[in-house]
């Protein structure tokens, strides 16, 4: 977006040269025959009606000469009709070219500019301006130069006003795509950006009042689920007498697996709602993976001890939440390894079980996330999503890997 301000603003100045270049070329070519010609011929006739004849005697034509250049402080010149010199004051000046047939300036390589009028008896009377003076044209230069300095000091602030409010609203725009949606932009003016700011900010308001109510139905709904859950766990403990032990043990894990659900849902609201660590305090990730390993038998731990600063709940939970997709969708023995990355820590699990196919590696962190043709109970759940989720928190990210030898391995970076 810096970019764009200097584009605009080098454009402008690059309009101001370009109408210059114009106005000077336009002069050069015009000035001459347009706009000073009849000066020029009115010039020509008051000098021809000064000056003798061309037959008179030279000094009749130098003593006029003297009198019509008196205070002119310039070198004068009078050529006869062939070129020749009849009179001059101060230096003498060379003649003009001889396919010159016009009045005008006169371009010479040497010395300062000067002027000719051809008198219509043919003679040329040439005026060489002094030193001490400056071409015409630089007078008409330096006002177009200071023209465009002061549209070109004016313009930048114009231009910098235009292209800060574009610097804001793309604030606004990364700060809603990363996720705050409380980011608003602030309106100036009435023109297309204001209008543009205003419908940013009702987009971003309609946004967040959905987010907020898609959050409120999860919690919610999460919370009413609760009071059933509860219901089907007291019937549960009154027909334990007379229950089968099977069908008691799949009421069970249902309920629980219920109950998990329920918390997964509640974490991922929570997380979504609260950008920043609700806890912040050092963590020993060995130990955390040996107290949820011991939880699951068949789990082997290796590694170092890596000391992280984060959320312990959290992190437990995405340990955990590992081990749990490993049990249940891979096989023993499933391996655990703790060990210091390049960006802080790498916790990986890794199983025997079927693996996850290519394509479907980057899909499994999704909510919810069911392979094509898989079971009843292949689903990856919120798990998998939460492992991310709690990953990226971190400000780390999880992926999922083939295994050499068959299986899946798990990686997640901590930062």
């Amino acid at each position: 977006m810096r970019r764009l301000y200097l584009r605009i603003y080098l454009a402008v100045l690059a309009s101001l040269a370009v109408f210059a270049l114009a106005a000077g070329l336009l002069w050069r070519q015009f000035a001459d025959t347009g706009i000073v010609r009849p000066a020029t011929e009115i010039a020509a006739v008051l000098a021809q009606n000064a000056l003798p004849p061309p037959q008179a005697p030279l000094a009749a034509q130098q003593a006029a000469l003297e009198r019509l250049s008196a205070g002119l402080r310039a070198d004068v010149t009078l050529f006869g009709a062939d070129g020749t010199p009849q009179a001059w004051v101060g230096d003498p000046l060379p003649p003009p070219a001889a396919e010159r047939h016009e009045s005008g300036w006169l371009r010479r390589h040497a010395g300062p500019p000067a002027w000719g009028l051809r008198l219509a008896d043919g003679r040329w009377l040439v005026a060489g301006m002094p030193l001490t003076r400056r071409h015409p044209a630089w007078g008409l230069f330096y006002t177009l130069a200071i023209l465009a300095l002061g549209v070109g000091v004016g313009a930048y602030p114009v231009v910098r006003r235009l292209t800060r409010r574009l610097e804001n609203l793309q604030a606004g725009v990364e700060s809603l795509g990363a996720g705050d949606f409380a980011a608003r932009v602030k309106v100036e003016g009435g023109d297309e950006v204001a209008r543009l700011a205003e419908s940013f900010n009702r987009a971003a308001a309609r946004i967040e009042q959905l987010l907020a109510a898609h959050k409120a139905l999860l919690a919610n709904a999460s919370h009413e689920l609760r009071t059933p859950l509860t219901r089907i766990r007291m019937a549960l403990e009154l027909m334990k007498e007379g229950a089968e032990p099977r069908r008691k043990a799949q009421l069970e894990q249902d309920i629980a697996e219920l109950d998990a659900l329920i918390d997964e849902i509640l974490l991922a609201s929570r997380l979504d709602a609260v950008q920043a660590r609700e806890a912040d305090e050092e963590v020993d990730l060995l130990a955390l993976a040996a107290e949820e390993c011991a939880r699951y038998e068949g789990a082997e731990l290796h590694g170092e001890p890596v000391a992280l600063h984060g959320d312990p709940r959290l992190l437990r939970r995405l340990i955990r939440n590992l081990l749990e997709n490993a049990a249940r969708h891979g096989a023993p023995p499933v391996e655990v390894r703790v060990r210091r990355g390049a960006r802080g820590a790498e916790i990986s699990v890794c199983d025997r079980g079927p693996g996850v196919p290519q394509e479907d590696r980057e899909r499994v962190f999704e909510p919810f996330f069911r392979r094509a043709g898989g079971k009843e109970r292949a689903g990856a759940g919120l798990g998998l999503a939460l492992v991310r989720q709690i990953a990226r928190r971190h400000g780390g990210d999880a992926h999922c890997l083939p295994r050499e030898g068959g299986g899946s391995s798990f990686v997640v970076e901590l930062a």
